[in-house]
């Protein structure tokens, strides 16, 4: 039985990640469960909680497991909040991210995989695809392309295998709906559950396109026994395309609650951002099969079911005050 490590495991997609490569392999987890919960973690499966920043940490734990693979999605994912926390976000994002490859090619792992996002395509013309020149606009995603970039330079001087998923606006069960600064689909259902309206930057005509947590994982975790996937890059996710209002309705739909929105002054960001996933759906044959409307539903019974039994601290502070969104500088 091969062994694997999954960063960010107690976290939403890398808890349900671990969870389905237990049957098959033996999976340790490290987070340092600043966004994961310890309950998330599987009873079969090892729970290291730590920072994938420390070094030593990290360099311990590849000596002491003989790991075959590694998945890597422990990360602070805020693209808008990164401005405004551009230190904390390249440290976690960048320097903890070298550390786990720096390890990963000294004792030979077989693949590395590593989650990136949809923002390092910036402002370039929807739907992205997989051949346009990234244009990050956030530092979220100058970190996310950065790694992109050096895991591609690993490969061509000692031969480290890897794969690149770029995931976007992924939703569903074990989400952190506590945390006030990612994730709209968490952060309306937050607001509802706290009889608060649902605020929305702008006009809400922003588009984009919402991935189910079930049409993600399994790919990922097939990830390591397609040899076809070494060395790429692919979007995987959701390829219904809608408006932020559009979202809004059917949240408070999902959530049985009249419809409450606020419209706040707009932020910087990108106006329309959603994916093709031709390339993914050539190389392994899988398309999205979770209607947005249906993984809503599922989601919101969870949220109501878990939402007094956890909570959320911010673990940063703002290095940038100026063009700061009032909402959050008002905690």
């Amino acid at each position: 039985m091969s062994k694997v490590l999954v960063t960010g495991g107690a976290g939403f997609i890398g808890s349900h990640l671990a969870e389905r490569l237990s049957s098959d392999h033996e999976v340790v987890v490290l987070d340092n469960l600043s966004g994961g919960y310890e309950e998330n973690v599987a009873s079969n499966i090892q729970l290291v909680v730590g920072d994938i920043t420390n070094r030593t940490l990290v360099e311990g734990l590849f000596d002491e497991n003989r790991f075959d693979y590694v998945f890597h999605l422990a990360a602070y994912a805020a693209e808008g909040l990164s401005h405004f926390i551009r230190r904390y976000n390249y440290e976690n994002n960048v320097l903890g991210s070298i550390n786990l490859i720096n390890s990963s090619i000294t004792h030979g792992i077989k693949k590395f995989v590593f989650t990136s996002s949809m923002g390092v395509y910036g402002t370039n013309q929807v739907p992205y695809d997989e051949e346009m020149k990234p244009a990050p606009e956030d530092p979220y995603g100058i970190a996310k392309y950065s790694i992109e970039q050096d895991l591609a330079a690993a490969k061509n001087m000692f031969d480290l295998d890897y794969v690149v998923f770029r995931p976007h606006n992924v939703y569903g069960t074990r989400q952190n709906i506590w945390d006030r600064y990612r994730n709209v689909v968490g952060i309306f259902m937050n607001q509802i559950l706290n009889n608060q309206p649902m605020t929305i930057f702008g006009d809400g005509e922003q588009i984009r396109a919402f991935s189910h947590v079930d049409d993600i994982v399994p790919v990922l975790a097939k990830s390591i026994v397609e040899p076809s996937l070494s060395g790429e890059i692919l979007n995987v996710g959701g390829e219904q395309p809608i408006s932020i209002n559009e979202l809004a309705v059917l949240v408070a739909r999902v959530m049985n609650k009249d419809l409450n929105v606020l419209h706040l002054p707009p932020r910087c960001e990108v106006k329309n951002a959603f994916s093709q996933h031709k390339k993914l759906q050539r190389l392994l044959g899988v398309y999205p099969s979770v209607a947005l409307e249906d993984g809503l539903e599922e989601m919101a019974l969870w949220a109501k079911e878990n939402y007094s039994k956890r909570s959320h601290k911010d673990l940063f502070e703002f290095e940038q005050l100026r063009n700061l969104p009032s909402k959050w500088l008002n905690k």
